[in-house]
């Protein structure tokens, strides 16, 4: 990918809603371009159970043929189920989560060879006929159960542990007031959604003033399906879409527009 210019996105304002702990690189990547980053959490990310008593219920690791990773989130609460073994096949829906599974000291095997989702993971040939082999779907509460009932369908045992669980998050009356503020001012013309959650969590939390903001300006998604969610929740606005959920590509979809938008 070309190195960004540094002011590439000079006067433009991006909201990031990213979990806390997520949001940063990618505000730094935004503001490394000449962007102001604004930050507005949507959801909280938070453990989902006690470790050792997850631990006994999913058993010996060594047990499975493959373990299947869904999110970066669920390789950061859910890895210390592998017990630091590195023999263990292991699968990651997409780059941020090979990425993380790789920063955590394991080696990836199986990830698609296109895109970023359950559809595309459950393409790869690993997983095309899985019948009598036990599987371990790491992931997060009330997620897509997409890859549990394909591979079960497909012949395979699978074993579902959540990990996380996404909360809304709270913000206070005058936060959200100083946001209509930053809308009011213009400073605000493109908002992120990375995720269905975070684009029905925004919404819901969004005051009536926001909810109008948010029809006039641009929301950058990494995927169709958050696209779908935002046009069924009646969003009119105009949608950027970035090939990935990774910060490089959803900064260098802002940059495409900004340029189709500038005539550079």
């Amino acid at each position: 990918m070309q190195p960004l210019q540094a002011q590439s996105l000079q006067g433009v304002g991006v909201l990031v809603t990213r979990p806390e702990q997520q949001a940063t690189p990618l505000c730094r990547l935004l503001e490394s371009a000449g962007a102001l980053a604004l930050r507005l959490p949507v959801i909280d990310i938070r453990p989902a159970a006690d470790a050792s008593g997850l631990r006994l219920a999913v058993g010996a690791i060594e047990a499975f043929d493959l373990v299947i990773f869904t999110s970066a989130n669920a390789v950061r609460f859910g890895s210390p189920l592998l017990d630091k073994r590195r023999d263990v096949m292991l699968a990651a829906i997409g780059p941020a989560t090979a990425r993380a599974l790789g920063e955590a000291g394991y080696r990836v095997a199986v990830s698609p060879r296109g895109g970023f989702d359950s559809e595309s993971l459950l393409l790869h040939p690993v997983l095309a006929h899985p019948a009598g082999r036990r599987i371990l779907l790491i992931k997060g509460t009330n997620g897509r159960n997409l890859l549990e009932t394909q591979l079960t369908h497909r012949g395979a045992q699978v074993v579902v542990a959540d990990v996380y669980k996404r909360e809304l998050a709270s913000h206070s009356a005058a936060t959200l007031e100083a946001l209509e503020g930053e809308f009011a001012a213009g400073r605000i013309q493109v908002v992120t959604a990375t995720s269905v959650e975070i684009a029905a969590g925004l919404l819901d939390i969004a005051t009536p003033a926001l909810r109008r903001d948010l029809d006039r300006v641009h929301w950058l998604v990494p995927g169709d399906r958050v696209a779908q969610e935002l046009r069924e929740r009646g969003v009119s606005g105009p949608i950027l879409r970035a090939s990935t959920a990774e910060d490089q590509d959803l900064v260098a979809a802002v940059v495409r527009w900004r340029s189709s938008v500038s005539g550079a």
